[in-house]
């Protein structure tokens, strides 16, 4: 983990064009109190994050974490002496809190998935629609990139992955033709995975590409997408203050799955079997569920079609 204080009187403009989904749904979301203290756990280009400076008041206060060091690097060029950023997993949020000297924070906002500006980058190696080199790490500085995976795994392994993390019904398929490429040339580049997937899927669905699901999975499966929500969730509880909220916006439907079931069954009180209690007796759960789940507007969508398959959740802790 890097952390980094930053020191100034104000937030500067946004650094690129990226377009932040469900930016004032979210910031509304998250009901702001002016001395609060929030946390937004994945910067990315920082949209979130300056609208939560804009309704903070001077005793506010705002940490932002993010695994991308490019991400950080433009956080860190936010002037204002009420925000702190951190070189970090939200997994590590506990770690991070503490470091600040924070034992509590009034709102916690998860925007999931990958982000516009690592989309667009080719040389990060995302996406299908740019050649570049098949790298697919969020932060950048550690771990396997997707093509020394690819070089290593096994067909077992890799049709898992596709199978697991892309829900992909040609995973079989797939990471056979794989091995097969692989045998011939290093896969190295997006071009080529992109093509080998393309040779494989025979049948492809509607205005999708039919390497998005094999893309998707791989990207999870390198950067613990998953496994990081599921930790991170549980501390984010144990470190909201009664009042304080979680609002996360998800893209898919297995990190939605993992919020919906974490946030209902922390709204459920754990009620004693055929134990004599009165109502005012009975154990509180941790969490109130806030609305329902709150999807962009077709104004956005046509905007920004990566705001299609958007999902935000919030829910509130509660005294118990």
């Amino acid at each position: 983990m890097t952390a980094h204080g930053v020191e100034g009187s104000r937030a500067t403009p946004a650094q690129d064009s990226h377009q932040t989904v469900l930016l004032k749904e979210a910031i509304d979301a998250l009901a702001i109190r002016a001395a609060g203290t929030y946390v937004d756990a994945t910067f990315g280009r920082g949209g979130h994050s300056r609208l939560i400076l804009d309704r903070l008041g001077p005793r506010g206060r705002l940490v932002a974490l993010d695994k991308d060091p490019e991400a950080v690097a433009v956080a860190t060029r936010i002037s204002d002496a009420r925000f702190s950023v951190a070189h970090a997993s939200f997994a590590e949020l506990a770690g991070v809190l503490e470091h600040f000297g924070l034992e509590g924070v009034d709102g916690v906002l998860l925007d999931l998935g990958v982000s516009s500006p690592q989309l667009d980058d080719a040389a990060r190696g995302f996406s299908f629609r740019r050649d570049g080199p098949l790298d697919m790490r969020m932060d950048t500085s550690r771990g396997q990139t997707a093509a020394q995976w690819l070089e290593t795994a096994s067909e077992a392994e890799i049709r898992e992955v596709i199978r697991d993390y892309g829900e992909e019904r040609f995973a079989k398929q797939i990471a056979k033709a794989i091995v097969a490429a692989r045998q011939r040339e290093p896969v190295v580049t997006t071009g080529q995975l992109a093509d080998i997937v393309g040779t494989a899927v025979r049948t492809r669905e509607k205005n999708k590409d039919p390497a998005t699901r094999t893309f998707q999975a791989i990207r999870i499966y390198l950067n613990q997408e998953l496994a990081h929500l599921s930790l991170a969730l549980p501390q984010i509880l144990d470190l909201l203050t009664p009042g304080g909220r979680l609002a996360v916006i998800s893209f898919h439907s297995l990190e939605d799955r993992i919020v919906k079931h974490f946030m209902r069954d922390a709204a459920r009180a754990n009620v004693p079997i055929r134990l004599p209690l009165r109502e005012r007796e009975l154990p509180q759960p941790r969490l109130r569920l806030i609305g329902k789940p709150v999807r962009p507007p077709a104004a956005e969508i046509a905007a920004n079609a990566r705001a299609r398959s958007a999902t935000l959740r919030v829910a509130e802790r509660t005294e118990a």
